[in-house]
């Protein structure tokens, strides 16, 4: 099959033996935009321009001060506080709060101060860098079920899905394809989604099951990683790529 650039990366992670292709496209793309963040970058004025207006998550603040590039954190947290605290003590003067009236609640979202830190609140550089990336991505995949053989192959033969992108491919899998592409990429999805999470199920239940004495004797099978794998597969909570069997 001859690729295309942007066609690598979801190729790659469907051809990975991990529960999750679509929550490995997801990590990729989240490390090298942390990566990126810390690197080199955060000394140049035009991303620092945009860390200091949109700042991060509680979620992607956490994962960068782990990367251990304390400084170069310290300098983009610095400045985003600055423009922070200018653009409050602006909004602070004519600040007014907004009281309920005798028939109806207050309503925040009229409050200038409050609509700019819930934009605060809300915003990240990280999750706008990867979500720039990842919405093409899903268009990806079905764009090459579409048209190559060997990724309809791989897309249905896979170990299924994560509840979270199980939902997410139904809902875009009608806007994306037709006809029986739709049919068939939507019936493949069921049926993958429910034999991984019933392959990770039974090696959880064995996995409880070691912890009975009468057990302790018997073999682990492929239930030791169960729990992180039922992690994936029920909440998304984070990839595990030391899961994947080489």
């Amino acid at each position: 099959m001859k690729e295309q650039l942007y066609t690598i990366p979801v190729n790659e992670a469907f051809a990975r033996d991990c529960e999750c292709p679509v929550c490995a496209m997801y990590h990729k793309l989240k490390e090298d935009a942390l990566d990126f963040t810390l690197g080199p970058s955060y000394m140049e004025d035009d991303i620092r321009m945009v860390t200091d207006k949109v700042g991060f998550c509680r979620e992607h603040v956490k994962e960068l001060y782990d990367k251990q590039n304390r400084l170069g954190l310290a300098l983009m947290l610095k400045t985003h506080a600055d423009k922070t605290i200018r653009d409050v003590a602006k909004l602070t003067k004519g600040y007014k709060p907004v009281k309920p009236g005798l028939f109806k609640k207050a309503d925040p979202e009229g409050n200038p101060l409050l609509n700019y830190l819930g934009e605060v609140e809300r915003s990240c550089f990280v999750c706008n860098k990867i979500n720039a990336v990842f919405d093409r991505y899903i268009a990806t995949i079905f764009f090459l079920y579409e048209k190559e053989s060997d990724f309809r192959n791989m897309t249905d033969n896979c170990k299924g899905f994560c509840t979270e992108h199980y939902a997410l491919l139904l809902k875009e899998a009608p806007k994306q394809l037709s006809g029986k592409y739709m049919e068939d990429f939507i019936n493949a999805l069921h049926k993958s989604y429910i034999r991984g999470m019933e392959r990770v199920r039974d090696d959880l239940s064995w996995f409880i099951d070691k912890f009975d004495y009468r057990f302790a004797d018997e073999p682990w099978k492929n239930s030791r990683d169960s729990l992180q794998r039922m992690m994936m597969k029920q909440n998304s909570l984070g990839y595990f790529p030391d899961q994947e069997k080489k």
